[in-house]
C-alpha cells in the first residue's frame, strides 16, 4: 500500500514519510495527509465539516485511536483502497486537505 501511495503522491520538498500507527504516514508540511496503515487499508485526514458526508461510503468507518474516535480522520477498508481510481481519490483528498494547513515547524 504504501509503495502505491508513494506513486500518487508529487515527491517536493513538503512531502515526507514518517512510522505511525503500526503503519507509514505520508506528511505534507509536517501535517499528516494519509497513511498506510498496519492493519490494512488507508488512514485518511479530511476537513471535519466532511466527515459525516464521507461516511455514507460503505467503504468508510472513522478512524479509532485508543478506543476514541479521531474526528477529522477516516478509514477506508483494504477492498475499497484495492481499486487504484479508490486510492487516488482518497490520497488526492488527504493530501489536498493537508495542503490547506500551515505547514509546521521543525
Amino acid at each position: 500500500m504504501a509503495d502505491r501511495i508513494r506513486l500518487l503522491i508529487k515527491p517536493g520538498p513538503e512531502l515526507s514519510e514518517r512510522k505511525m500507527f503500526g503503519g507509514l504516514a505520508f506528511l505534507i508540511g509536517g501535517n499528516m495527509a494519509v497513511a498506510a496503515s498496519g492493519q490494512g487499508g488507508l488512514l485518511v485526514r479530511v476537513d471535519r465539516a466532511e466527515s459525516d458526508r464521507l461516511l455514507a461510503n460503505e467503504f468508510v468507518e472513522p478512524m479509532v485511536m485508543g478506543g476514541r474516535e479521531m474526528v477529522g480522520w477516516l478509514r477506508v477498508n483494504p477492498e475499497a483502497a484495492d481499486d487504484d481510481t479508490v486510492l487516488r481519490e482518497w490520497v488526492d483528498r488527504g493530501v489536498g486537505y493537508a495542503r490547506t494547513l500551515p505547514p509546521k515547524k521543525k
